[in-house]
């Protein structure tokens, strides 16, 4: 034990200054914790408060449970185009097209797969699909590039066919090489793609029980498109596009091509969907977030997918989502529009902010974890809390239980009471991964600033051996 004997008797701790530096350190990132989880834990009450209030009003109006199977048919039924990037998808992207073109069945569309020169893996896989509903475009260069510079490959892919045939598409519809489609989406794009330049269907990762990694993708699409893009559009504010499950009139490309140097992406971006949808509405154009039930009593249609399962690999997705929305969005897409595009860009560009504060919470956490085993060995007190501070930290803990059952409500809609009740300890993975993510993207956006170059961060995908029933 660290103490000494003083002539007169008295004991004293030693490394008593060590420890009072301790509780200070401890203090300031209690502070700073709580004062930052405060202020986004407000911001999120807000996004809770016109989520319910639209909800309610919504239910309320005659007609408004409109299903897929009651929309009426499209006025002017065209071409629809399903863009397919794919470099290194050997593994899947034959079991993707092969379950994409018995889901969609008989139909106007066809699917463009983009692939490399120097991938004969998937090329041969994209052949072995024989179907004449299928193209594979294969770019000059070789891969892997940007999945924007791919999907420009594909859009070049596209006007070439329609120079050929004579017919332009109506509308391009974005999916992944390891998407579980639903039958019900294309029906739905080529009806709405009539009133708005981009629609959005939600996004439902696939669950594994084995994987709380995977599964904690699950939570948050959850939440996020059962709710915050559903108060985007209540808002008026833009609808970043998924790069999924999702359609793009031709018009609206045409458009953004024209402005861009006739391309539609953004070669360079790291997340070319996700500005695509803040451009157009930049530029006027009309968005829509759709949730409807394939039928009476059915599931919302969606599309489906396996999120990563490993660690690595979440935090090099999510790194890569980081960099290209929270740190290179702000410097490609600066802040404009209303109040309320403002603020649903800040609440897209705090994901760093929240992932630092996650680090001073739990820095805080070990701090009194060592200073609270001090005090019990040496029977100290521990440092005082004022009361501002214990009011601040009450008023945080109420808020964390409000965002507990609200991702529990959200979860338990997708997937069920079992995966909501698991939603609640899936939420220290989801921080994990955030907080080395945030790290990983902070270096990484400092190297696409020096370089000047960025390059396809992709994961390894996997379809279903078995398809889910929809």
């Amino acid at each position: 034990m660290d103490v000494l004997a003083s002539e007169s008797g008295v004991m004293f701790d030693v490394a008593e200054p060590f420890f009072a530096v301790l509780g200070y350190f401890m203090h300031e990132t209690l502070l700073f914790a709580a004062s930052g989880f405060l202020l986004l834990g407000l911001s999120d009450l807000a996004v809770d408060a016109i989520w319910i209030r639209r909800t309610a009003r919504h239910r309320l109006r005659p007609g408004a449970m409109l299903r897929a199977d009651s929309l009426p048919e499209a006025r002017s039924p065209g071409l629809i185009a399903v863009f397919v990037p794919a470099w290194d998808e050997s593994a899947v992207i034959g079991d993707m097209l092969r379950n994409s073109l018995e889901t969609f069945g008989d139909g106007e569309y066809l699917i463009f797969v983009g692939a490399y020169p120097n991938d004969p893996a998937t090329i041969a896989a994209v052949r072995s699909v024989d179907d004449r509903r299928v193209r594979l475009i294969v770019g000059p260069v070789p891969g892997g590039t940007t999945k924007a510079d791919c999907l420009n490959g594909l859009w070049l892919g596209l006007l070439e066919e329609e120079r050929r045939v004579g017919r332009q598409a109506k509308a391009v519809v974005l999916q992944d090489a390891e998407d579980v489609v639903h039958s019900a989406e294309l029906r739905i794009f080529d009806r709405l793609v009539e009133e708005y330049d981009l629609v959005q269907l939600p996004v439902l990762p696939l669950v594994e029980d084995a994987s709380w990694v995977s599964t904690s993708y699950a939570d948050e699409f959850a939440e996020a498109h059962g709710k915050e893009l559903v108060v985007r559009q209540a808002l008026g504010a833009s609808i970043p596009s998924a790069g999924v499950g999702c359609a793009f009139s031709r018009a609206g490309l045409q458009m953004m091509a024209a402005k861009n140097g006739g391309l539609p992406f953004e070669a360079d971006s790291l997340t070319e969907d996700y500005e695509l949808g803040l451009k157009l509405h930049a530029y006027g154009a009309k968005a829509a977030f759709v949730r409807l039930r394939a039928c009476k009593g059915g599931a919302v249609v969606a599309t489906k997918e396996y999120f990563p399962g490993s660690v690595q690999a979440a935090v090099n997705q999510k790194a890569r989502w980081m960099t290209g929305i929270a740190l290179s969005g702000w410097d490609r897409l600066g802040w404009s529009g209303g109040f309320a595009e403002r603020w649903m860009r800040l609440r897209d560009r705090q994901s760093v902010l929240a992932a630092i504060l996650l680090c001073a919470a739990y820095l805080t956490l070990l701090l009194w974890g060592v200073l609270q085993t001090r005090a019990l060995i040496m029977g100290v007190p521990l440092p005082e809390v004022s009361e501002a501070l214990q009011l601040l930290l009450n008023v945080n803990l109420a808020m964390l239980g409000w965002r507990l059952a609200v991702r529990f409500a959200f979860v338990t809609r997708a997937y069920g009471w079992a995966q909501g009740l698991r939603s609640i300890p899936r939420v220290l993975v989801s921080n994990l991964i955030s907080m080395w993510a945030a790290q990983r993207a902070i270096y990484r956006y400092l190297a696409i600033r020096r370089s000047g170059t960025t390059v396809w961060g992709k994961t390894a995908h996997r379809f279903p051996i078995q398809v889910p029933a929809e």
